[in-house]
């Protein structure tokens, strides 16, 4: 994706801001949100000018995976900050016991349950079991969504690449629709992308629009 290399923090939506840093793992660009009011971060890492940011601010404390495999750098806040780190429960073992395996504080959820700061969590299970979409109150609803749609600068959604998709990439397309047509029976206009830029405004309407719902923006 042609995202720059550094991109600051910066306010997307009432207390919510979005930055973008280099996954040391896959050497690309990932984005990462904070949501303030509820003190969560989302899938985190480490902004290019460190952790001073957080600390001039209402400091986290609390970390929501949208999978199990976007802890990225949480056991820098945690250490940092002491964060409670929330995963769906299905991938949980990808941790080991007690989350030995990154030193993490971690706390279990059910597809469903209320978060703190209001966060509904919802099941979408389709690339992997523990694949959840997050609904983030407010007067600004969004939905933060995980691998299953990305998007390149200002462009349209899309799907990742093929040879990411599985043996039969046409089966997960399929599974991946489905789960966001029931997504769209949710309040929100923005979209929070764990690997693109977020969409803000009319987000409801491209989502239904990418799964070829009649779904229509509720504005």
């Amino acid at each position: 994706m042609g995202y720059p290399r550094s991109v600051p923090i910066r306010e997307i939506l009432p207390g919510i801001f979005h930055w973008e840093a280099i996954h040391p793992a896959i050497r690309i660009p990932v984005s990462c949100h904070y949501v303030e009011p509820a003190r969560m971060l989302l899938d985190p890492l480490v902004p290019s000018k460190g952790l001073a940011w957080f600390e001039r601010r209402e400091a986290p404390r609390h970390i929501l995976l949208t999978n199990r495999l976007h802890s990225r750098q949480s056991e820098r806040f945690v250490e940092a900050f002491g964060c409670e780190v929330w995963c769906n429960e299905a991938g949980l073992p990808h941790f080991g016991e007690q989350g030995e395996i990154q030193g993490l504080q971690l706390r279990g959820f059910r597809p469903g349950e209320r978060l703190p700061g209001g966060i509904e969590s919802h099941e979408v299970g389709v690339l992997c079991p523990d694949e959840t979409a997050f609904r983030i109150p407010g007067g600004a609803p969004a939905l933060a969504i995980a691998d299953g749609v990305v998007r390149d600068g200002d462009g349209p959604l899309v799907f990742v690449p093929d040879p990411l998709l599985g043996d039969d990439p046409e089966v997960v397309k399929r599974g991946l629709r489905a789960a966001y047509r029931r997504l769209l029976v949710l309040d929100f206009d923005h979209l929070l992308l764990a690997h693109g830029h977020p969409w803000i405004g009319g987000a409801k309407r491209a989502l239904a629009d990418f799964v070829g719902s009649g779904v229509s923006d509720p504005t």
